[in-house]
């Protein structure tokens, strides 16, 4: 999900920092990030708070 390390970058927070306003571990923004996961729907929701973006602009729809 190149969307999520795009919109972390603009924020400047770094992967640990994300995890730790998500409520989830480094590794987990990791897999995110590299396309070995994707984030539950309340992570998504939460990601989409953060950022100020739709869960669609995440996931790369728009």
């Amino acid at each position: 999900m190149e969307k999520i390390k795009e919109y972390r970058k603009e924020c400047g927070m770094s992967q640990a920092e994300l995890a730790n306003r998500v409520g989830v571990e480094r590794s987990a923004v990791a897999k995110w990030e590299s396309g070995k996961s994707l984030p539950q729907a309340a992570h998504l929701v939460k990601l989409a708070e953060i950022f100020g973006r739709s869960v669609d602009e995440i996931l790369g729809r728009k």
